[in-house]
């Protein structure tokens, strides 16, 4: 079988080709009628189609490349900076957005170099702001608030009040404190809590017997005490008071002014007292005009009395009482920005302590006042003085 079939295929291929286009079949059809006007019709719609693709696309006639690309994957949003962190990045420029009556941060000058404070009895210690101290461990924790028996509901949350069995907020949330027989040193660092960085460095970076006091007006307050207290430091609620320069500066909507009707003050003294729980006691923003009102401290510290807690003033009201306990502060430790200027504070400090038995300073959660305090503070103990919670110097 396999053999016909070669023998027929080379049969096939000895044979002349045969064209398969017949030319005059091709001319008869196209004499056929409406065969040539069919045809030009054809043609005319694919001249008209080319012309519209190319008039449609500007760069048809263009060389054109393709090249493949990978869409790069989206970046991560970076962490917010952690306490120990926020002293080592822009250490004056994140208080740009604070508002500092007496203080133009703008025009600070940049901190630069290493400061080397003296201590007393030849310590020193080395303010560098690219080094700071490393952030300190927690400790001692103290109660979460609010405290069973000594709040009840307000405006906004809970009110501090005297319990029924006699306990008050100032016994409840202030830090406990057992003398060794030394002088006393207390420090209150305020202004937190409307820098969420600069916030979180006081709390994680400042040993826990230093008192914290925060802006009533600042978001998250609850969370902010929460977190100082779980760092071992009690808390202090800042009240916002009418200074001599008022309205030209204006504290906030709930200011309490010198001559508002007693009422009017206790009014809104309730509105700051229910924005947070935890505190064992108030302190002043601002306000030396206020301090001067006969009727407006009075019904402030009243309504401090009734309500348990302690007046711990800056200085400004030191010779005004009332309130369930009382103290001023001796000295503003950072009125001047500079390392050194805050370390002679702070001896001077320790000296009031040994010649009185007690002391306390004020200052601002500035990232300078922050680094001295902490290193100041460690070596305390070795000069021979205790470092005490503000409620400690406190008296009723």
């Amino acid at each position: 079988m396999f053999a016909k079939r070669r023998l027929a295929l080379a049969g096939t291929a000895a044979a002349a080709p045969q064209s398969r286009f017949d030319v005059r079949a091709l001319l008869a059809f196209a004499k056929k009628p409406f065969v040539a006007p069919a045809g030009a019709g054809v043609l005319f719609m694919g001249a008209a189609a080319v012309l519209l693709m190319v008039a449609a696309d500007p760069r048809a006639g263009a060389p054109s490349v393709r090249v493949a690309l990978q869409r790069p994957a989206p970046k991560a949003a970076a962490a917010a900076p952690t306490g120990f962190e926020a002293f080592t990045i822009d250490s004056l420029g994140m208080y740009q957005d604070l508002a500092v009556p007496g203080f133009d941060l703008t025009d600070a000058p940049p901190v630069q170099g290493t400061a080397t404070i003296e201590l007393p009895e030849g310590a020193a210690a080395s303010a560098a702001p690219t080094a700071a101290a490393p952030r300190r461990v927690p400790a001692d924790p103290l109660p979460a608030a609010p405290l069973a028996g000594v709040n009840v509901p307000g405006p906004l949350g809970p009110m501090p009040v005297v319990a029924a069995d006699g306990r008050t907020p100032f016994g409840a949330y202030a830090r406990p404190f057992k003398s060794n027989g030394q002088p006393r040193v207390a420090l209150i660092v305020g202004g937190l809590g409307l820098n969420a960085a600069a916030t979180k460095a006081a709390i994680e970076r400042l040993p826990p017997e230093i008192t914290l006091s925060f802006v009533p007006y600042a978001e998250g307050l609850q969370g902010w005490i929460d977190l100082a207290r779980a760092n071992g430091h009690e808390v202090l609620l800042e009240i916002p008071m009418e200074p001599v320069d008022y309205p030209d500066n204006d504290p906030g909507p709930y200011t309490l002014l010198a001559d508002a009707q007693p009422a009017e003050t206790v009014k809104r003294l309730e509105w700051l007292l229910s924005r947070a729980t935890g505190y064992f006691g108030v302190t002043n923003y601002l306000g030396q005009r206020f301090v001067t009102s006969d009727s407006g401290m009075g019904a402030f510290t009243g309504a401090l009395k009734s309500r348990g807690l302690a007046f711990m003033d800056d200085g400004s009201a030191r010779k005004r009482g009332g309130a369930w306990a009382r103290a001023s502060a001796d000295a503003i430790v950072d009125d001047q920005l500079s390392a050194q200027a805050i370390a002679s504070e702070l001896n001077a400090l320790e000296q009031t302590a040994r010649s009185r038995g007690s002391a306390l300073g004020s200052g601002f959660a500035y990232p300078v006042t922050v680094e001295v305090a902490t290193r100041w503070a460690d070596g305390l103990k070795s000069r021979g003085l205790q470092l005490a919670p503000a409620s400690a110097v406190a008296r009723r």
